[in-house]
Formats: structure tokens, C-alpha cells, sequence
């Protein structure tokens, strides 16, 4: 009984002394203890912060010292959070207590300059704490920070790409530039204009900022392959464009094994799988299982496959998703197996507009021409 006590206390102790590292590149992490900080906790009481949550899932912070707690709440309160934001804050990242004072300082300062205005930028704080209290690498942030202003790159896209990829900022700024010219090379080289290509960058980082993370070279490998496919320059700048910064994240045996598993199920030739494609750029990324699924929730509803060829942009939608929608439309005498499959298409709030005219139609009465008007009784 004794050994297994003393085995599992060894394996706690390894395991605390293992926390500061998970954290070294936040916040400054002196050796722990095995005792929770007093003061640490009871300030985080003061603050209204649920300590039981902390203790589940980030412990290890209630035994660091020295913590900074009042210091932290106290620039969160100057920047206009109020009390139940504070708490929030500091439940999601608990480690932010642990961050000296000037650090934080100097982060409050490199968030202002692309984020000025103090209520967006508790905001942002309060969905990504973890990115702003982010200080060991403010020297690599910066510069980050001024190549992308020098790509002229609004303020507001800047504090996006930092708050939800802030590892692409804690990099050196040569990475960053590597990638930014790989994505510049590769739409000049596939037509796209000097002029709009400030635009175009701009739109593929603000919706996909995680492009920042893959390597240049798998930008250069997808685009080769899909040059041996026989997609046109054209055809594969319209496929980056629709694809966005997903593009970079696809890699060539998966694209092989999902457009090998896409032609055998449509049975089309290699040209008419490419017109498929630029249909329904989202063949290229979806897992073979995943297409599977979706090809026989359609097929198992009566859709035909001719259907689905006129239509693939309804793979892009969950089985779970159609096999509602085709329900819905039904109550209302719409029969998709008849019909067009653009019906099941769009957003939920598309749909919601499609079948409430459905049902319009369906509840308006047929006027008769011939039939006398009622007068109004005197």
C-alpha cells in the first residue's frame, strides 16, 4: 500500500514539475509548490472567479508565486471591462496572473496600435485571452505587426489574423513574409491582376488567418497537382479564391484519394469531374467517409446521381442537414426528386426564406376571376 502511495505521489510530483513548462512561452512560471497560494486565491475570490473551475483544469497556477491577480484585474478594469468580464477572463486563462506587470503593459500598448479602441479591444481580450496575454515574443509581434501594416493591411485585419492565429505572430516576421510572397507569386501566376491583388490578399487572410501557418511549399505542391488534373490557371485561381486560406491546408494524396472516390461515384469523365470541382471547390478537402456518407443520405431519399452532378453544391451540407430540409420541403408539396436540389441549398437563413415562400404559396387561396365580390353588409 505504501509503494503504491509513494508511486503516486512521484507521478504527481512529475507532473507538476512538468506545468511550468507547458507555459514558459506566456507568462513568467517560478517553481511550483504543492500548496495553492493564498494570496492568490483569495484575490481571485475577491474577483468572483470560479477557483473550482480553475483547480480542474489549470491547478498548477494556484501554486505559482509570485502572482499578480489585483495587478491584472486592475488593466482589465482601466481598459472599461467590468467585474463579470474580469472573472471570465481570468477562468479561461488563468495564467494571465502570472504575467508581470510590464509586460502586460507593453501588450496593452502593441494591441492598441492596431486596435485603438479600448471597448473592441476587451472584446477581444475577452474571446482570446490566451492571445493577448501572449508576452514572451512582443519583439517578434511587433515587427510582425509592421510588416503586415507595410502590405497595407487595415488595423481591423491585422488585430483578426493576432487574435485568432497568434502563433503566426510569435514567429519571426521572415516566415510571415515567406508565405505572404508565396501567395503573391502564385496569383500573379495564375492571372490575377497587381492591381486587385492587394484585395484579393486581404480577403484570403481575414477569412482563413490559420494560411499563415502552413509552409510556402504546400501552397506549391496542391497547385501542382492540380495543374497535372488539368485545371486551367484561370480555373485555379477561381479554386484559391472560393477555396480561401483552406487551400493550403489540403495535401495531395488527399485531394487524389477524394477526386479518384468522386469520379467513380459520378461515373463523369476527367473534364466533366473538373467542371464538378470548380461547382464544389469543397470535393477537395472533404475525407473519402465523409463524402460517402453524404453521397448516400441523397441516394437513400430518392435524389438521383444526375441530380447531385447538376447540383454538387449540396454536398456541402451535412446528411443531417438534408435529410431535414427534404422533409420540410415535402410538408409543403415541394418533391425534390422532381425538383431542383438548389432548393436544399444556402445558409439556414436562405432556407428559412425558400420554404417560407413555399409556404406562402400553399396557404394563399386561388383567386377566381369570375367569382362575385362580397359587399360589405350595411
Amino acid at each position: 500500500m505504501l509503494r503504491v502511495a509513494t508511486a503516486s505521489l512521484c507521478v504527481y510530483c512529475r507532473r507538476a514539475q512538468s506545468y511550468p513548462l507547458a507555459s514558459r512561452g506566456r507568462c513568467s512560471t517560478p517553481g511550483p509548490g504543492l500548496e495553492e497560494n493564498k494570496l492568490t486565491v483569495d484575490a481571485l475570490y475577491d474577483l468572483s472567479v470560479d477557483i473550482r473551475k480553475i483547480r480542474k483544469l489549470k491547478g498548477w497556477v494556484l501554486r505559482q508565486s509570485p502572482a499578480y491577480v489585483q495587478e491584472t484585474a486592475a488593466l482589465l478594469r482601466d481598459l472599461g471591462a467590468d467585474g463579470a468580464v474580469i472573472a471570465r477572463v481570468l477562468e479561461q486563462h488563468p495564467e494571465a496572473v502570472l504575467c508581470r506587470p510590464e509586460q502586460v503593459r507593453a501588450q496593452q500598448e502593441l494591441w492598441t496600435s492596431v486596435c485603438p479602441n479600448n471597448r473592441d479591444l476587451v472584446g477581444i481580450i475577452e474571446k482570446f485571452p490566451a492571445s493577448f496575454f501572449t508576452v514572451h515574443h512582443h519583439g517578434n509581434q511587433k515587427a510582425n505587426i509592421q510588416y503586415f501594416q507595410s502590405l497595407r493591411l487595415n488595423k481591423r485585419i491585422i488585430g483578426k489574423l493576432m487574435a485568432s492565429a497568434p502563433q503566426s505572430f510569435s514567429h519571426p516576421v521572415e516566415r510571415n513574409r515567406e508565405v505572404v510572397s508565396t501567395l503573391e507569386e502564385a496569383y500573379l501566376s495564375l492571372g490575377g491582376e497587381q492591381a486587385n491583388m492587394k484585395i484579393w490578399l486581404q480577403k484570403l487572410l481575414s477569412q482563413n488567418p490559420f494560411v499563415l501557418m502552413k509552409p510556402p511549399a504546400a501552397i506549391r505542391e496542391n497547385l501542382a497537382f492540380l495543374r497535372e488534373r488539368g485545371f486551367s490557371s484561370t480555373e485555379l485561381l477561381r479554386l484559391i479564391s472560393k477555396l480561401r486560406g483552406f487551400f493550403s491546408e489540403l495535401s495531395t494524396d488527399s485531394m487524389r484519394d477524394t477526386l479518384a472516390y468522386s469520379q467513380e461515384v459520378l461515373r463523369c469523365s476527367e473534364e466533366e469531374l473538373r467542371e464538378t470541382v470548380l461547382k464544389c471547390p469543397a470535393l477537395l478537402y472533404f475525407p473519402v467517409p465523409v463524402l460517402a456518407d453524404r453521397f448516400k443520405g441523397l441516394l437513400s431519399a430518392g435524389v438521383s446521381m444526375a441530380q447531385i452532378r447538376d447540383t454538387p453544391t449540396v454536398l456541402e451540407l451535412t446528411t443531417q442537414i438534408v435529410l431535414y430540409r427534404i422533409q420540410k420541403l415535402r410538408s409543403y408539396g415541394y418533391d425534390v426528386r422532381t425538383g431542383s436540389l438548389e432548393a436544399l441549398n444556402g445558409t439556414k437563413k436562405d432556407f428559412e426564406m425558400s420554404h417560407g415562400r413555399l409556404q406562402l404559396r400553399q396557404e394563399r387561396p386561388l383567386f377566381n376571376p369570375v367569382a362575385p365580390l362580397k359587399a360589405s353588409e350595411e
